[in-house]
């Protein structure tokens, strides 16, 4: 079964424009870009190949890819509501 990828780009279609010049101008926002696609393919890589790992490590990869992308996001609406 393939299981969907959730980068920024895919969930936020409507901001990628404010997500790539904030990739461009915010080493901050870049950095916990990076971050967060990370967490995100080894959370795929994890449930795509039914990997065998312990729930609380799947757990803790997913409240962080939450919260790196809650993060994220408000900065996209910040960098938004500022323009």
């Amino acid at each position: 079964m393939q299981l969907e990828k959730h980068t920024l780009i895919n969930d936020f279609p409507d901001h990628q424009h404010t997500i790539r010049h904030l990739k461009m101008h915010d080493t901050h926002f870049a950095r916990l870009f990076n971050n967060y696609h990370e967490v995100e393919s080894e959370v795929h890589q994890i449930e795509e190949n039914n990997s065998p790992v312990k729930d609380d490590y799947l757990e803790s990869l997913k409240k962080q890819r939450v919260h790196l992308k809650d993060e994220l996001f408000s900065m996209i609406q910040k960098t938004e509501n500022a323009l």
